[in-house]
């Protein structure tokens, strides 16, 4: 399962190498100034919490949900699981908007 750590002024993704493979990326880092807020959401599968299309990664509706989902202003990336609760790390000037992670 993915793993967010925050260490010396970076936040890191730390994907299992299975998830590697599903969701076609490696770990992310960005550092931790570009953190804007991080939220708990009950169910992230709804339209408030994801936007845009998938693409590249892996999609199974309300089993799992790895890789990039892409919008017209930018990109997030997901690591979802289930139906199981999620953190919502937004970020300023970075990659990747958000960060969807199931906790």
């Amino acid at each position: 399962m993915a793993k967010v750590i925050e260490a010396d002024g970076v936040v890191t993704l730390k994907l299992s190498r299975l998830e590697k493979i599903g969701a076609l990326h490696g770990d992310i880092s960005v550092a931790s100034s570009q953190l804007i807020s991080k939220i708990e959401v009950p169910n992230p599968w709804t339209k408030e919490h994801l936007r845009g299309v998938r693409a590249p990664g892996t999609a199974i509706p309300y089993v799992i949900l790895l890789g990039t989902m892409r919008f017209k202003g930018g990109k997030d990336f997901c690591a979802i699981y289930k139906r199981t609760p999620a953190m919502i790390y937004e970020f300023a000037d970075a990659p990747f908007k958000r960060w969807i992670v199931s906790i």
